[in-house]
């Protein structure tokens, strides 16, 4: 068998392919980073992880340990020592295809189809009994980025094209917005971790995104204040001088409302400590030549990178202050 020092170091895969190549969630590999200094993945340009066949086959390996009883720290132990006596495990085949967590076998766009004949036809029983049967199998990332995402986006197209009427999109909206409220409320907030506060920018009423984020970023540890739509700058920042937020994220869907973030920054740096300002939204795909224009830190095309993005923006920060300090 091939040995794991003979594999390529040429850093090449985001996080989401390692942990589908892995079987490892994103918030465990950070995890085992972070209180085990097992790997110290390349950074790109905008800060996000980038790992190499090596490190895969590192991770796979460190997995099969665990996958076996041996807890991750003694297996990171055993892993520092071989490495110490110039000895590296055997590289162990690629399992393809593996899903991280996966409860069920139905692919999650079964349920994307499900989910949105339900809510165009105001059918709320089902919808609900959907929601259940989303949350028992799926993982939470899963639940926002591949199944409700892309109800949205169903949703709005068919609004757009005619096929559904204005009332229905609403209807659609506020009965996924209740259930991801419903769904926040069931993390606890950590007193001592993170403090964020989350919301919409002015104007912006489409809130089911934000709230995603900030629900996901609460299953992770964060102390999260979810503001909800339409929030005023000048309030925010007021409410921000005195609450003292390590980072304030807003979303956006449209051109107008990204506008809107504009000042945003500037008016945070008169605050101390200055809270880091991040923003996310589907404007910024479509347009992503809004974001030279927006001040602040673009959390990325998806969750996944809005998670890391937000770990690596307070990483960043602590360090600093810690700097300072000395």
């Amino acid at each position: 068998m091939t040995s794991i020092i003979d594999l390529s170091d040429e850093p090449k895969f985001r996080i989401k392919a390692v942990s589908t190549k892995t079987g490892i969630r994103p918030v465990t590999l950070r995890a085992w980073e972070r209180r085990h200094s097992i790997l110290t993945p390349h950074r790109s340009g905008n800060k996000y992880r980038i790992y190499s066949e090596r490190d895969i086959a590192l991770l796979r390996w460190l997995k099969s340990r665990v996958d076996k009883g041996v807890p991750i720290s003694s297996a990171a132990s055993e892993l520092k020592d071989m490495q110490k006596n110039g000895l590296w495990p055997e590289a162990l085949p690629p399992t393809p295809n593996i899903t991280p967590d996966k409860k069920t076998d139905v692919p999650p766009d079964i349920y994307v189809q499900k989910l949105y004949r339900a809510l165009i036809k105001h059918d709320e029983a089902t919808a609900t009994s959907l929601m259940k049967e989303i949350r028992e199998n799926y993982d939470l990332n899963t639940i926002c980025m591949d199944i409700l995402t892309p109800t949205l986006v169903d949703i709005g197209d068919a609004w757009y094209h005619g096929q559904i009427r204005i009332a229905t999109e609403y209807f659609a909206s506020n009965f996924l917005r209740e259930k991801l409220l419903a769904l926040l409320d069931t993390f606890p907030t950590h007193r001592n971790a993170p403090y964020l506060l989350v919301g919409c920018a002015p104007t912006e009423h489409h809130e089911v995104s934000s709230l995603m984020t900030a629900l996901l970023l609460r299953s992770k540890g964060y102390r999260v204040e979810y503001l909800g739509a339409d929030i005023p700058l000048i309030d925010l920042v007021d409410y921000a001088s005195y609450e003292h937020p390590k980072m304030i994220i807003l979303s956006a869907t449209m051109e107008e409302t990204a506008f809107e973030m504009k000042p945003m920054e500037k008016m945070l740096s008169k605050i101390r400590p200055t809270p880091v300002f991040g923003y996310t939204g589907s404007i910024f795909l479509s347009q992503p030549s809004l974001i030279e224009e927006i001040p602040g830190n673009y959390l990325g095309d998806n969750f996944d990178d809005a998670l890391e993005m937000v770990d690596n923006l307070l990483t960043s920060m602590k360090k600093n202050s810690r700097q300072r300090v000395n």
